[in-house]
């Protein structure tokens, strides 16, 4: 016969709930077992008034408003009270703001804090300074690099330029991203971007590195599909000249500035300044006006 006690632990390991009986394990209870989202949210609000495991109350909170379409109030949540929150914890809180961004569709918002990712990698202060972070996926952990995350964060800029028809801010990132760590879905995005510039030849070329398997996730059928697509695209463009103007290709606007600032004039000059931005300040001379 099992004891109470052991059959409590039994709980928490199931349900994934922590033990204690104080605010923020009631909220995941409310949460995770009752599956009463509105009263976990009252009780995260009571976790983060009474000081209680305030970081993972505050994420945990944001992720139920989410899923009850209260995006907006999420994101006030995060900015009022992440101050409570200690240094360590403000680059997970930045992924969580920028996903409650993508969400609602704050794109300029999103723009701005990838931006202050970059410069944060820039001048060495991610990852808390460590090389490597531990990240986690549907219940799995493993190490992410900076390289990595350099990488993730330039194609997520991308894509936000993309949302805006920036099509040549994307392309500059996305080529970017490709040179630090390239995949499938960056190169289907850049693609699709040198599409939209007209730049048919360009995008021939790295279409085919996917076509071919040459890069990984080429081989997940959503890439192969959406690759199938674009070839099909390709196929029926006919070479021209590049229009004399596109909605977007502003090149004084605050794309440029800042990521030139990033690589070459945000770090003082005794900073932590990392080997994979050496990488990227080579071809900072595609980025003059």
């Amino acid at each position: 016969m099992i004891s109470p006690k052991r059959e409590k632990d039994f709980f928490h390991v199931i349900h994934k709930v922590p033990s204690g009986d104080g605010p923020y394990v009631r909220a995941k209870h409310a949460q995770l077992v009752q599956k009463d989202p509105e009263s976990a949210i009252v009780w995260f609000w009571r976790a983060i008034n009474a000081g209680d495991r305030v970081e993972s109350a505050l994420k945990d909170m944001a992720v139920v408003m989410k899923q009850l379409d209260r995006t907006e109030e999420a994101i006030e949540a995060v900015k009022s009270f992440r101050g409570l929150c200690p240094k360590h914890a403000q680059e997970s809180l930045d992924n969580v703001l920028i996903d409650l961004y993508k969400k609602c569709g704050k794109v300029d918002e999103q723009i701005v804090l990838l931006k202050h990712k970059l410069k944060l990698i820039y001048l060495g202060e991610a990852f808390n300074g460590k090389p490597t972070k531990t990240a986690r996926s549907h219940g799995k952990k493993f190490q992410v690099s900076i390289k990595q995350e350099t990488s993730r964060i330039l194609g997520n800029l991308g894509w936000a330029y993309m949302q805006k028809s920036n099509y040549m801010a994307a392309e500059v990132v996305y080529s970017k991203a490709q040179m630090i760590d390239p995949d499938a879905n960056k190169a289907l995005n850049l693609c699709h971007c040198l599409i939209k510039l007209a730049r048919y030849q360009e995008a021939h070329l790295v279409l085919q590195d996917v076509l071919q398997y040459n890069l990984p996730g080429s081989d997940d059928p959503k890439s192969r599909n959406r690759a199938e697509e674009l070839s099909s695209e390709l196929e029926s463009m006919q070479p021209g000249p590049l229009p004399s103007y596109l909605p977007g290709l502003n090149w004084e606007d605050d794309f440029v500035e800042a990521l030139e600032r990033a690589l070459n004039e945000l770090a003082p000059a005794r900073s932590r300044r990392l080997p994979i931005f050496e990488e990227i300040s080579q071809f900072r001379d595609q980025l003059a006006c």
